[in-house]
């Protein structure tokens, strides 16, 4: 199984994990997703959607992040991903 990490849990930053999986499911774990968990999972959708990713498992464990180390932190995972393939 092919798996990829990019980021931290230190205060806003994020740690996301990818692996191969059948669709997409995101698991979510964040200090403001009462608040922002809507738009984090949006943030991560349309990431996904944009690089033409259908089948992979998210886990975002969140700190703080902004939407752009959101973004950035998810596409080098994929990238750590696909080179362990």
């Amino acid at each position: 199984m092919k798996i990829g990490t990019c980021g931290s849990v230190e205060s806003n930053d994020c740690l996301i994990t990818v692996k191969e999986s059948s669709g997409i499911t995101i698991h979510l774990e964040s200090i403001v997703k009462e608040y922002f968990g809507k738009q984090i999972i949006k943030v991560i959708e349309d990431t996904l959607k944009e690089l033409n990713i259908t089948d992979v498992e998210v886990t975002c464990i969140d700190k703080g992040a902004l939407d752009y180390t959101i973004r950035a932190r998810l596409i080098t995972a994929i990238e750590r991903m696909n080179k362990n393939a």
